[in-house]
């Protein structure tokens, strides 16, 4: 049984984290940090409104991070070092440096330390994989990625996301992170990024719109395109290699479509499910963890690029 605590009780923890966690047949959730005892109140768990109270009080094996960026370095770093296991939510952290402290804490307590990109656990994914492995396309060469909308929803409770000091940036932080962990977890180590990065039709702190191009060691470009300033609600996937295509548009809907037909891939009714079942087979039985510290540097790596050259 592993023990949770979990910090920070927002939109997506009370929709999903929580729930997976509780739905887990091998965790427990043990205390819950909020400055908001009323919020944690219908969990039955103790409530704390520090961190540091709670890991020297709470029984937890686990830390579910799920606050702002700007403070997943410092809640996942000082969890680690109390010599709890770590799950942070998107994306890792502020910038790469903050990024790979996460990780040397993680290999210097000697525990695990995942990030929550639970789009690797998408069924139309995996098989993705399975098809450019068994060479389905051919040689992938492109593949794109878009993912536009409006400003996010419920915007006034939600401030923080286009405050730059606590968010980091706009959509290229918040949902380009998830399209660029896929490509790296399609192909590979990312070697060059180019990228234009806008705000001229919403005048925020952070960019509203975010382009990058990614160039793969195994040769493949990709590009990613998100925007907080279209009304199209544009959502694509493709992957075109020299024998074929592989087409799962919408991203978050169930269907794939390769040369050898069209499949129907539903999601967990839970997208976080996945992710705190393989968590938690990581800990407590050594299984392989399937979006680590270490899997999401690569994806902070591209962020920084894309923010060192895209303004």
């Amino acid at each position: 049984m592993l023990k949770w605590l979990v910090i920070g009780v927002g939109d997506i923890t009370s929709k999903r984290v929580l729930p997976a966690i509780l739905a887990e047949e091998r965790s427990e959730l043990v205390g819950i940090v909020t400055r908001d005892r009323a919020k944690a109140a219908p969990y039955g768990v103790p409530a704390y409104a520090e961190l540091e109270d709670a890991l020297e009080q709470s029984k937890a094996e686990a830390v579910y991070v799920a606050t702002p960026v700007f403070l997943h370095a410092p809640q996942t770093i000082a969890s680690l070092r109390s010599g709890r296991h770590a799950l942070c939510e998107k994306p890792m952290a502020m910038n790469l440096v903050e990024a790979q402290a996460m990780v040397e804490a993680s290999r210097a307590a000697d525990r695990r330390l995942g990030v929550a990109y639970y789009r690797r656990f998408y069924p139309k994914i995996v098989r993705a994989r399975e098809l450019l492995a068994a060479g389905a396309i051919g040689q992938p060469v492109l593949a794109w990625a878009t993912c536009h909308s409006w400003l996010p929803p419920n915007l006034d409770a939600r401030a923080w996301l286009t405050d730059p000091a606590r968010a980091g940036g706009g959509p290229l932080y918040d949902v380009a992170s998830h399209r660029i962990d896929v490509f790296n977890f399609l192909f590979g180590k990312p070697r060059r990024v180019a990228a234009q990065l806008s705000n001229d039709v919403h005048k925020l702190a952070v960019e509203d719109s975010a382009t990058l191009m990614i160039e793969y060691e195994t040769k493949v470009r990709a590009v990613v395109d998100v925007r907080w300033n279209s009304r199209a609600g544009d959502d694509e996937f493709r992957i075109l290699g020299t024998e074929g295509e592989i087409g799962m548009s919408p991203l978050n809907a169930p269907t794939l479509v390769w040369p050898g037909g069209q499949e129907e891939l539903p999601v967990a009714r839970n997208v976080h499910a996945p992710l705190i079942k393989n968590f938690v087979g990581a800990v407590l039985d050594g299984a392989p963890l399937a979006s680590s510290g270490e899997t999401a540097l690569a994806t902070d790596w591209v962020t920084a690029q894309a923010v060192a050259s895209g303004w």
